[in-house]
């Protein structure tokens, strides 16, 4: 446990200060590795939500967790008369607080809602923190909303 928060204190001291400045929306297009989420969350007109004030903690699924999905599912989703299970996903890939690493390992075994409405889920084993089954790769990214959380994977909700 105490190796996991050293890398967590180690990620948000190597998190660069200029990006507290920037809001979440922001912080994701400058850093270049979002450019999917970017463009999913211009689809489901969510932008303007996600520049307010929140704060929000998002669980930001990088370019290449985005193409772990299946062929055409990215394209299919981004079309307008997906915009509502879009919207689904994107909102459950958001917090609605502020949760930096240190907290986050302390919900080992428990679960967190979403803005979406269902829990995910957090495992901490070792050096390891899984959101449901997406994998941390970076945390405490600091933004003047809240904190992005790198992950492996896109989560889905669960069906309703």
């Amino acid at each position: 446990m105490r190796t996991l928060f050293s890398l967590f204190v180690v990620a948000a001291i190597a998190a660069p200060a200029v990006s507290a400045e920037k809001d979440i929306v922001d912080t994701a297009v400058k850093a270049g590795k979002f450019k999917t989420l970017v463009a999913a969350v211009t689809a489901a007109d969510l932008v303007d939500t996600l520049k307010i004030a929140g704060p929000f903690t998002v669980l930001a699924p990088t370019d290449e967790a985005f193409a772990k999905l299946p062929e055409g599912t990215v394209e299919t989703l981004l079309k307008p008369e997906n915009k509502a299970k879009l919207v689904a996903i994107l909102k459950y890939h958001v917090i609605p607080s502020k949760a930096l690493a240190a907290d986050v390992v302390k919900l080992d075994g428990k679960a967190v809602k979403t803005v979406q409405g269902s829990p995910v889920s957090i495992t901490v084993d070792g050096d390891v923190v899984l959101i449901n089954k997406a994998k941390v790769l970076k945390a405490d990214i600091l933004c003047s909303n809240g904190v992005i959380h790198v992950i492996d994977s896109v989560i889905l909700p669960p069906a309703r």
